[in-house]
This record gives structure tokens, C-alpha cells and sequence, in this order.
């Protein structure tokens, strides 16, 4: 039970004034600005977009700068921002079979379609601490200066071929779940919920992830192909009656095969998942798709045997802005209930020693 209590104004205040203190840190070194956060930490500017479900760098560095780089509390504040914004409409669905790639790998097709191109990546760095401040100007290896790389997808071409299934089409605009809009309600369309999946917390995907590839479920994931690159953003406008390009954003795209043959088909194919993030965000995009095919698992009539799989524990608890909510709901006054217990917890010791001395 939660009671409202008077005085304190003094305290919030002080408290306030801290923390714009703290923010600030040492006055004699150089504050940062919006620039350097967008461009130089790009990955974290990334995950606040995706968490705080808006496309928006200079706001996205401002809430991290705001929350001193708490990706929770910079979320929390994007979201706050993104409520107050007007809704225009919905734009055209992406056609990321047209993006032009800065990254693009396949780990299980070696000759991909359109070439394999590595990009900016961590994955071949030596994770050494660099005590040196320098940053490393070199001309990309695989793909020549100006030139714009399309290639198809990896998994279109195995539908094709008929080793993995086929996608459904793709839903009117009118028709896609918008969560942002009217809450989550059980059970969760798809689309629905690879929204709730793009704007959870990383840590929580990125584990959930991890027990399917410990052996919790029945997702034995095999990684088709990682993209990532700019999409046209395309949008209907009343007046002209077609659509035309209102922005171009970055995204990480994934799609994941399961080893699992679905044989309820009467021609067996693989199953995929699919993952979708704002800017330079693979990891994500990976840990979504790989979880968006673990709860698929009432679409093929498999037995629900493991958190990963179960659409109601993984959605409500994925999201970090409502989890950080209601953990820091702990904080707020509980005399009441605390007296109660309390007084609880005598009457069974008094009741306890009554029956020791009646003994």
C-alpha cells in the first residue's frame, strides 16, 4: 500500500540540484555536445533510438547526455519526447531488399548473392584497451569509395529453392499493429510483437538468445545472413496520391534458419526468424530474430518448454523502461504496508511462543 506523505519539497530540490551537478561533472573540462555523442558514441545513440522506439540522433544524444549515459533513463526520456510528438501517418513498409549496404555477411552461404562485405565490425578486433587516443582513417578493402551495393536476401533465395518457408505478404498499412498506440494483449500478433522485441532491453534479449543456444527450447538457430545499410523511407501523401522518399535511415537486418524442420507442411522446410533495429545494432537484430522464431513455437504446434518460449514471460518483461519502473517502484514510501507486516510477523511470534509455553 503506498501513502501520500507532505514535506520534502526542500530535499527533492537539493536532490535535483545534485544530480545537474554530478551530470555536469568537473566544470574545467570541456562539456560535451550533442555532435560528438551522435558521432563518436554512435552505438549507444543506436540503442537509445531503439529502446526509446524513435529515429532521432540529436534527441537520442541529448537524452544520453541528460541520463549521463544511463541507456535505461535515456530510453525513458525518448519515450517521454516521442509522446509528445504529432502522428502524421504510417509510412510505406521498408524494402530492405533495396538497401544500400555498408555491412553484409552470410555465415552459411559463402558465394551470397551480391558478394559478402565485412564493414565497420568488432568482430576480428583484438578487445585490447586502447590507451592511445587516435582514430584510424583507412579506405574500405571490399567495397570501393562512392560506389552503392544492393544484393537480395540470402533467405529470399532459399524460399525460392524451397529449403526454407516462404514469407506471408506483407500487411496493409492500415492493418499492423501499432503498440505505441493500444497495449499489448495476449495473444500477440507477430508484428506486434517483433515491435515489443525491437524496443526491449539489449542485456534481456541478448540473454534470452544465449538459453536457446544452451539447449533451453526447441530453437537450434542457424544465421543466414546480417545486413546492415540505408533504407528509403517512403511516405503515402493525401494530396498527391503516391508515395515519395521522406527520409533515408540505417538499419541492422538478420534472419535466422531453425535447424528444426517444421513437418507439418507437406513439403518440409526450414523455419526462420526474423530481426530489424535502428543504426549499427546487429547484435540486437540478432538476438531479436533468433527470439522472434523461439516464440513462433504455437505457430507450429510445438510444446512451450522454456521461458524463451513463452510469449507472455518474455514480453513482459523484456521491456527495460517498464521493468526499471517497477523495480524502482521499491523506492517509494512503504510505511504502511511495512507496519503491517511487521505487526503480522509478531501476532505468528506471539502465537509461536504461546504454543511453545502451552507445550
Amino acid at each position: 500500500m503506498l501513502v501520500a506523505i507532505r514535506g520534502g519539497e526542500q530535499a527533492i530540490e537539493n536532490a535535483e540540484h545534485r544530480v545537474s551537478e554530478q551530470r555536469r561533472g568537473d566544470p574545467s573540462i570541456p562539456e560535451l555536445s550533442n555532435d560528438q555523442i551522435s558521432e563518436q558514441l554512435s552505438l549507444a545513440v543506436d540503442r537509445a533510438m531503439n529502446e526509446g522506439a524513435i529515429y532521432d540522433r540529436h534527441a537520442a544524444s541529448q537524452a544520453l547526455k541528460q541520463a549521463q549515459g544511463d541507456s535505461v533513463e535515456a530510453a525513458f526520456l525518448l519515450r517521454t519526447f516521442r509522446a509528445t510528438l504529432p502522428r502524421a501517418g504510417y509510412s510505406e513498409p521498408l524494402d530492405t531488399s533495396s538497401m544500400m549496404i555498408e555491412r553484409r555477411i552470410s555465415p552459411i552461404v559463402k558465394q551470397a548473392p551480391g558478394g559478402q562485405f565485412l564493414g565497420a565490425t568488432y568482430d576480428y578486433s583484438h578487445r585490447l584497451l586502447d590507451n592511445e587516443e587516435r582514430c584510424a582513417m583507412s579506405q574500405s578493402l571490399n567495397q570501393p569509395d562512392g560506389q552503392t551495393v544492393y544484393a537480395s536476401h540470402v533467405a529470399a533465395q532459399l524460399a525460392a529453392d524451397g529449403i526454407a518457408e516462404e514469407l506471408t505478404p506483407a500487411h496493409q498499412a492500415e492493418q499492423v499493429a501499432d503498440i505505441t498506440q493500444a497495449p499489448i494483449a495476449h495473444p500477440v500478433p507477430r508484428d506486434a510483437r517483433l515491435q515489443a522485441l525491437a524496443r526491449a532491453d539489449e542485456g534481456f534479449l541478448t540473454g534470452l538468445a544465449n538459453s536457446t543456444l544452451q539447449g533451453w527450447g526447441q530453437n537450434f538457430p542457424l544465421c543466414v545472413e546480417v545486413r546492415i545499410g540505408k533504407v528509403n523511407v517512403d511516405y503515402v501523401i493525401p494530396e498527391l496520391g503516391f508515395a515519395v522518399t521522406i527520409a533515408r535511415v540505417t538499419l541492422s537486418e538478420c534472419e535466422i534458419l531453425n535447424k528444426k524442420v517444421d513437418l507439418q507442411k507437406a513439403e518440409p522446410r526450414f523455419t526462420r526468424g526474423y530481426g530489424l533495429a535502428f543504426g549499427y545494432s546487429e547484435r540486437r537484430a540478432m538476438a531479436i530474430a533468433v527470439n522472434d522464431r523461439a516464440l513462433r513455437g504455437r505457430e507450429f504446434g510445438e510444446p512451450i518448454q522454456a521461458p524463451v518460449e513463452d510469449e507472455q514471460f518474455v514480453l513482459s518483461n523484456a521491456d527495460g523502461v517498464d521493468a526499471a519502473g517497477l523495480l524502482q517502484s521499491l523506492k517509494l514510501p512503504h510505511y504502511v504496508s511495512y507496519q503491517a507486516e511487521v505487526e503480522r510477523l509478531r501476532e505468528i511470534q506471539a502465537a509461536a511462543r504461546r504454543k511453545e509455553g502451552l507445550q
